[in-house]
């Protein structure tokens, strides 16, 4: 029988991803008190990088990147007062403004060639993939590395716990513990982002 695991790899309820949640929902909340100042500044430094990065994934001209970026802070300012933390975080609202835009921006003729469509599933399909996907990026990078490391190993490359854990030369009951307290953590860190278990 193993070791309990130490007291750092313990699921946390709050930390990093919910403190940061709960900032990021006071700020909107100012912007749309109509404080533009401070406010808005301080989400746009959080999320002009991620926005950008989304914007050349999706898009894949750095133009139209940066329209992404610019287009979804004018719109988070317009459309702030409609948001609800009863309904989603920051985070959420915000990626939720930045996918219309770049489905929007991708739908645009001048934007793609016919050709570049994607062959199968529609527009919105291929967007909400990769806004998914940098949302599951954003809660794994919330967890602890040894946390990571396991969730990623186990079921994001398909290595078997015993195969992990001869990798790592912990037991393999560790791997398994691990992986149980990661999930929990990154199902945690997805609501944190707005999606529902």
């Amino acid at each position: 029988m193993s070791a309990p695991e130490s007291a750092s790899e313990s699921v946390q309820t709050s930390g990093p991803a919910a403190g940061e949640a709960e900032v990021e929902n006071a700020l909107l909340s100012q912007v749309a008190a109509g404080d533009l100042g401070p406010p808005l500044e301080q989400l746009y430094v959080r999320y002009e990088r991620r926005l950008y990065n989304l914007g050349l994934k999706l898009l894949g001209n750095e133009g139209l990147a940066e329209e992404l970026v610019q287009e979804t802070f004018l719109r988070v300012w317009r459309a702030a007062g409609r948001f609800d933390t009863d309904r989603g975080n920051a985070g959420a609202f915000i990626y939720g403004i930045a996918r219309n835009i770049a489905i929007d921006l991708y739908r645009r003729p001048s934007s793609r060639p016919a050709d570049e469509l994607p062959e199968h599933g529609s527009v919105d399909d291929h967007v909400d993939t990769l806004v998914n996907g940098l949302a599951v990026r954003q809660a794994l990078d919330s967890l602890s590395p040894s946390h990571r490391e396991v969730v990623e190993a186990v079921y994001g490359r398909g290595e078997r716990a015993v195969e992990v854990a001869e990798r790592l030369g912990v037991p393999a009951a560790t791997i398994r513990t691990r992986s149980f307290h990661g999930l929990r953590a990154l199902g945690a860190a997805l609501t944190q982002l707005g999606f529902e278990n």
